[in-house]
């Protein structure tokens, strides 16, 4: 009886370890619409569309891997990286593939 507890203990720790390191804060804290600090830039980021000008009518499925976002437009290869630099409530850098610094604000 002792050791069906223990393993209840464990497995229940284990479940909880794995359920905080399975989400994913970062990702749920880009969603929304973001302004560029110039103005003429639109990014719109929602739980699997990324699209960077609100009137494209093509938006890009993305995925992320630690701070960046690897985009795609319909899955295909090759994917577009943007690198994550800063992100908080109200402002984001991005680095795009040509290593340009983007700000946008909400």
């Amino acid at each position: 009886m002792k050791n069906y507890a223990l393993i209840l203990v464990h497995v229940a720790t284990a479940s909880v370890l794995l359920a905080v390191a399975c989400s994913n804060p970062v990702k749920s804290k880009l969603q929304g619409k973001w302004t560029s600090k110039d103005g003429k830039t639109k990014l719109q980021i929602s739980a699997k569309h990324l699209t960077m000008d609100a009137n494209a009518a093509i938006s890009e499925n993305y995925f992320m891997r630690g701070d960046t976002i690897y985009t795609s437009y319909l899955g295909t290869e090759p994917y577009t990286k943007f690198v994550v630099q800063k992100l908080g409530d109200n402002d984001l850098t991005l680095v795009d593939p040509d290593s340009t610094s983007m700000e946008f604000s909400r």
